[in-house]
């Protein structure tokens, strides 16, 4: 079996990244977010990274901000995660979990205090997400409560609770599909 290597995407990448998002999820959607979101002010390119297995691109994960707004409270900057993609051949492989885990690291080494991600909690729990819920935190986007998790990088960081606010780049693809 080849060697997993995680590195942060850079120039060139896009197109092998596109290829990644739309054979993973068997759709354009989530490769036009990474585009989208790769030319607003919320991208972080040391948060977007790359799986290579044998010198080819086969996983890639984003990292971007997003903005829990707390009452009282000033508005604190999160991690959204979203997409992360392995291309279906490579799946199974803990392709996705190195994804996870490198760009948990990376986020903290620059400082980031938590991250969230709308996705399936029993996948995103084996890394330490938890209901967002649980700490009174609610989503302005029109998902099902129990899909929202979130990971404390700081603890505590999130105990203030607060409502999620995406940017507008992730929030129109909820607005296309609605």
């Amino acid at each position: 079996m080849q060697e997993v290597r995680v590195r942060q995407e850079k120039q060139g990448d896009a197109d092998a990244i596109t290829v990644v998002n739309r054979s993973a999820f068997g759709g354009d959607d989530e490769a036009q977010l990474v585009l989208a979101l790769r030319g607003s002010k919320n991208f972080i390119p040391e948060l977007s990274l790359v799986a290579e297995v044998g010198g080819r691109i086969a996983g890639h994960i984003l990292l971007f901000r997003a903005q829990l707004e707390r009452s009282p409270g000033p508005t604190m900057d999160v991690l959204a995660l979203a997409p992360m993609a392995v291309v279906p051949s490579q799946s199974h492989r803990g392709i996705g979990s190195t994804l996870i885990q490198e760009a948990a690291a990376a986020a903290g080494r620059l400082g980031y205090q938590a991250i969230v991600v709308i996705g399936h909690p029993d996948y995103y729990g084996r890394f330490d997400f938890l209901p967002a819920a649980r700490w009174g935190i609610q989503c302005l986007l029109p998902v099902p409560v129990e899909s929202i998790t979130a990971r404390e990088l700081v603890p505590g960081v999130l105990a203030a609770g607060g409502r999620l606010r995406y940017p507008a780049e992730f929030a129109r693809l909820f607005q296309a599909n609605g």
